[in-house]
């Protein structure tokens, strides 16, 4: 089962959104990491069909031809100066994804995507994905908990409309029973 839950808490889940949520569902067998320890390039290699049918332009390998550039800023004749990569990006939507792993909570990776969506141009939407639990502790349950903080203090102006976090859930019994939300 995956866990996910959308920021702002006053506002729907998206169309886009909810498709997001299928794709990782789809593959949940695969990306569990109850019983699999998958970094996040694996991660994306199993959820890849499913958002590239959705039309998301999805990174294949580190090889710069394979990397998917959002700009950040442009400079002389409209060159781009400075752009960041996601891990999926679907510019109709101004949709960008990242999946992370085991350095999510422990490296604070998900500000930093946090971060670089909101410097995008023309990005409007982030979905982070990361593992529910790694090592003893519960990552979807953090990362929610911190956004949530975040948001509810009304203290920072957030250029996103929605932000999705997937929590990919472990599946075995003993894990379920003791961290069920």
């Amino acid at each position: 089962m995956v866990n996910w839950i959308h920021f702002p808490k006053n506002k729907p889940l998206d169309k886009v959104s909810a498709q997001i949520v299928k794709a990782f569902e789809a593959v949940d067998a695969t990306i569990d990491s109850y019983t699999h320890q998958l970094k996040s390039d694996e991660v994306l290699t199993a959820v890849r069909p499913g958002l590239e049918a959705l039309g998301f332009d999805v990174e294949k390998s580190k090889k710069s031809d394979d990397l998917v550039a959002v700009p950040v800023l442009y400079g002389v004749n409209g060159k781009i100066e400075k752009a960041f990569e996601a891990d999926g990006y679907l510019s109709t939507a101004g949709y960008v994804i990242e999946v992370e792993a085991g350095r999510a909570v422990v490296n604070y990776q998900f500000l930093k995507d946090f971060f670089e969506a909101c410097t995008m141009v023309g990005v409007d939407k982030l979905c982070i994905a990361v593992r529910n639990k790694y090592r003893a502790f519960n990552d979807f349950d953090r990362v929610c908990k911190f956004f949530e903080a975040m948001y509810a203090s009304n203290r920072l102006g957030i250029p996103l409309s929605g932000l999705l976090i997937i929590g990919y859930r472990p599946r075995g019994c003993a894990w379920r029973h003791r961290y069920r939300q």
